[in-house]
């Protein structure tokens, strides 16, 4: 599966910020874009108040990368380009090393619906640096987006416990491309199904939906159009009772729904999208259940997330199917992740050793990490219960302290008598896919068992214990020296 390629067009090298061209023009005309960089993408903090982050867009990254190149008519454009003196912003020989520029980075990356912690590399970018800051934008683009949609998914699923959700959020969404990404990564997430037919189409996503209050309204009687409804489509009937009063509406669907039963149909549900949910699924339930639809499902909408679904469930809904659209594929709490990309070792040449770095900051958060991370998650009984990062080259051992990231000093040892796994996995070496493709649906079970492995604390929706996640100590002492190197540069300086 190409998913880039399908919606867009085979190669997006100019989906990238003019400052990641101007920087790498810059590494070219001095002589250092053949120095070897290592580059991490990742974010600071959880998305939504809450305790884990479902990592997404890793499909959509490996196409843009086994695609990625300079067309001819990218270069053009280019070429038009001028600085505030009026002449060309990009010499010729620079056009001509992009125009032979192949991608040729080694990638590392934690696998597509895998749950993450802030600080982690979601992806570990390592090779020439023109190339490592030219991907930029486009990684972050991809990653901060479907992540974050992931996660609202896989919270709002967490909240339907075994009910289906389903992601209505086309009409919604932030364009078609927006609206394509957000079905992809919420059903990563957990949703069961969408509205989106392109959606389905691409990524082979199960379609759900019926008809809206349109269909009613162009009928002089709301009896006659859930009959001819279930005369037009008798397999495919979900009706939505609250145009005019929902009790009502329940009443005549059951009708309708006799009608299809002697004729060896079947009414498949009810759909309520207005009033109070809770009350009116109580209602509705009884009487579906009193003419002998049982097994008729209630779904609802209008304007739903995570916590309104466990407010109802708290209320005693008989809601079992719930459609969510806009506050899922808009992340209506919290419209960006705020994923980053930083520069963590640099070098000039394969047989000289790595220069670490760190960005520094006022803000501890924002201090970045250095070296070549890895992330290594340890269980007890099938259970998560930390995470260390470390560097490869310092290395790990079976046993390991982990300085904590979120307090300073605290620190824990890791290690004796767990399993492990390295998350980090190659995907591309020398700009080649070494990866196993990963279809949507691999990817959506990773992430339903991934969360089961972790304690139910980290996964409430409102104040969520928080995961223990921290560097190796050998790490850790690194980053505390190249900080206190480069304060003590600054006051040199000063």
């Amino acid at each position: 599966m190409d998913p880039l390629t399908r919606i867009y067009r085979e190669n997006l090298a100019l989906a990238t910020d003019l400052y990641q061209l101007t920087m790498s023009y810059g590494y070219w005309k001095t002589g250092a874009h053949v120095k070897e960089a290592v580059f991490n993408l990742f974010f600071r903090r959880h998305p939504f108040r809450g305790g884990f982050t479902v990592a997404c867009g890793l499909n959509f990254v490996i196409d843009y990368l086994r695609n990625f190149r300079f067309a001819e008519d990218d270069l053009e454009y280019l070429a038009t380009l001028t600085g505030n003196d009026a002449q060309p912003l990009f010499d010729d020989g620079f056009l001509e090393h992009l125009r032979g520029m192949r991608f040729s980075c080694d990638v590392d990356a934690i696998p597509e619906g895998t749950v993450v912690f802030p600080h982690e590399p979601l992806l570990r970018i390592r090779g020439p640096i023109i190339q490592c800051q030219i991907l930029e934008t486009a990684l972050l683009c991809v990653m901060n987006f479907q992540t974050l949609i992931a996660t609202q998914a896989a919270r709002i699923a967490s909240a339907a416990g075994d009910d289906p959700v389903l992601e209505f959020g086309l009409r919604r969404a932030q364009g078609l491309d927006g609206a394509l990404s957000a079905s992809y990564a919420a059903h990563v997430g957990g949703c069961a199904a969408t509205s989106n037919v392109l959606a389905g189409k691409l990524f082979g996503i199960p379609v759900k939906g019926t008809h809206a209050h349109s269909w009613i309204m162009s009928f002089d009687d709301e009896q006659d159009a859930f009959q001819s409804y279930a005369e037009a489509m008798p397999n495919n009937c979900v009706f939505l009772v609250d145009t005019y009063d929902t009790i009502e509406g329940v009443k005549k669907a059951i009708r309708v729904g006799e009608w299809l039963r002697e004729r060896n149909h079947k009414m498949v549900g009810i759909r309520l999208d207005s009033g109070d949910l809770a009350r009116l699924s109580i209602d509705a339930r009884n009487l579906l259940d009193k003419a002998g639809f049982t097994d008729a499902a209630i779904v609802a909408s209008n304007d739903l997330n995570e916590r309104l679904v466990t407010e109802l469930k708290e209320q005693g809904c008989r809601i079992n199917v719930w459609g969510i659209g806009t506050k899922l594929v808009t992340a209506h709490d919290q419209p960006a992740l705020g994923g980053v990309y930083k520069l963590s070792a640099i070098r000039k040449s394969a047989d000289e050793p790595w220069r670490h770095r760190v960005k520094l900051s006022e803000q501890e958060i924002k201090v970045s990490n250095p070296g070549i991370q890895q992330v290594r998650r340890y269980y007890r009984n099938g259970q998560a219960v930390g995470d260390a990062i470390y560097d490869e080259d310092l290395g790990i051992g079976a046993e390991v302290v982990v300085a904590d990231q979120a307090e300073t000093g605290s620190r824990r040892t890791l290690g004796a008598g767990t399993e492990c796994e390295d998350l980090l996995r190659p995907v591309f070496r020398g700009g080649k896919f070494v990866g196993e493709p990963v279809s949507l649906e691999t990817s959506r079970e990773r992430a339903l068992a991934q969360l089961d492995r972790f304690p139910t604390e980290c996964r409430r929706v409102d104040d969520p214990a928080r995961y223990f996640v921290g560097l190796e100590e050998k790490l850790a002492g690194l980053k505390s020296r190249l900080i206190a190197e480069a304060r003590a540069k600054m006051e040199g300086a000063s």
